[in-house]
């Protein structure tokens, strides 16, 4: 075993690929086929998208383990601990199982070198197979048609939402982007559309893989209640729903799709209404639209490109009007800053630009240069997400609200600085 401990080997995964983000399928299914691997689990569910998947899998994860299916789920990035991104019947898999499969993953890989983020996904996939989950739910990392979760034919793949993101490794247009992440589609296997606006894209590739492709306001939708809501469904319809245990202006969409997801992996998945009932008031999921504490108030959410943003900006102007936002911020430095503050512009009156680290990250300075360049607002920067916080915490007066926003690496120091849990 090359290292004993967890914090070692990631240190060490870090270093090994000469790119941090190295998009293909051959190394994964190199290493797989070393490792006789076959399928994850008998039912594999993939979910991607610009935005809302990671919510889109917190809701098959939490109504597949109260319907009674043992569920292996598989996210990224984490928040605050690695652990967070494996997850068997609901429970993140320890130190020292991690460790264990690495060991594996390097005897099996044969000198190869291997991203981040590959291992990360062998390392999940590796761990579904020995523990024989019913069902597999793979978040993708990056685009879909290269990334790693994609060496694993879906038996339902969605694509929640599109947008310009990561423009440097999928395209600079909407319709490139959205090719990349149809690329989870699989040939006579259903394929659902999380948005109302479907880019043509998505249509041609579902149409040139002949995937059976779904999408919400056209096959599937949901009409919201005063007590709650319903799901309209592709043969179904679910009555009296809870609204989900994640907050925000997208959520019943993204939980409609999480249905649509279910309601296609039918029959060899059922899950009856009490359980989808039961997962949905009780699906969690940190950093989304998360309300925390009263006087001030404080709102944390990973939030990193424009269309975030803007469901961010609805989702505040929903709530009571406060007297002040004061908004720490921390974004890439290849993130569309200034799209960003645009879409927030009407609702923050204080910025605070916090550092963040590592090799995307930008001082604190360029950030609030950045900011300042498109808000007539007071922009101040500070060296991390803890002295920025600090600062809004000064700053910050019991009628006033602070928002904390703009990626994984912001929310989580940001939870660990109020003390919670991811």
């Amino acid at each position: 075993m090359r290292f004993t401990d967890l914090q070692s080997w990631l240190d060490w995964q870090e270093s090994l690929h000469p790119k941090s983000i190295d998009l293909g399928l051959g190394r994964v299914r190199a290493v797989l086929a070393q490792m006789g691997f076959g399928r994850p689990a008998p039912c594999v569910l993939t979910v991607g998208g610009t935005n809302g998947k990671g919510s889109v899998c917190a809701y098959l994860e939490a109504m597949l383990q109260s319907a009674g299916y043992q569920s292996g789920c598989f996210t990224s990035p984490h928040l605050q601990r690695y652990n967070e991104r494996i997850r068997i019947g609901g429970r993140c898999m320890t130190d020292a199982q991690i460790v264990e499969v690495f060991a594996r993953i390097d005897a099996a890989r044969a000198g190869s070198s291997l991203t981040f983020f590959e291992w990360s996904a062998l390392a999940a996939l590796s761990m579904f197979d020995a523990a024989g989950v019913d069902v597999a739910v793979l978040e993708v990392g990056l685009g879909g048609r290269l990334d790693a979760v994609n060496a694993v034919d879906a038996d339902v793949a969605a694509v929640v939402s599109v947008g310009l993101d990561h423009c440097e490794w999928l395209g600079t247009t909407v319709d490139a982007i959205a090719r990349e992440k149809a690329g989870i589609f699989r040939a006579g296997r259903p394929a659902v559309f999380g948005s109302r606006r479907m880019p043509v894209a998505v249509a041609d590739a579902a149409q040139s893989k002949r995937a059976r492709l779904s999408r919400l306001g056209v096959d599937f939708d949901f009409v919201e209640r005063p007590d709650g809501w319903d799901y309209v469904g592709l043969g179904s319809r679910r009555r009296g729903l809870p609204l989900p245990g994640i907050v925000g202006a997208a959520q019943l969409a993204n939980a409609a799709t999480a249905l649509a997801v279910l309601e296609s992996a039918e029959p060899g998945v059922l899950v009856p209404d009490e359980a989808v009932c039961a997962g949905l008031a009780q699906a969690r999921l940190a950093g989304r639209f998360q309300v925390v504490g009263e006087k001030p108030e404080w709102v944390l959410d990973v939030a990193h490109n424009p269309d975030a943003a803007r469901v961010l900006a609805g989702g505040l102007a929903a709530r009571r009007q406060p007297d002040r936002t004061i908004a720490v911020c921390g974004i890439l430095a290849d993130k569309d800053v200034e799209g960003i503050a645009a879409a927030l512009g009407g609702v923050v009156d204080v910025w605070i630009a916090a550092g963040l680290h590592g090799p995307r990250a930008q001082s604190p300075q360029v950030l609030a240069a950045r900011l300042q360049a498109v808000t007539a607002a007071t922009v101040t920067p500070a060296a991390d997400i803890a002295a920025g916080c600090d600062a809004a915490r000064r700053m910050a007066r019991p009628g006033d609200r602070v928002v904390v926003f703009g990626s994984f690496q912001t929310v989580g120091p940001a939870l660990a600085w109020l003390g919670l849990p991811a």
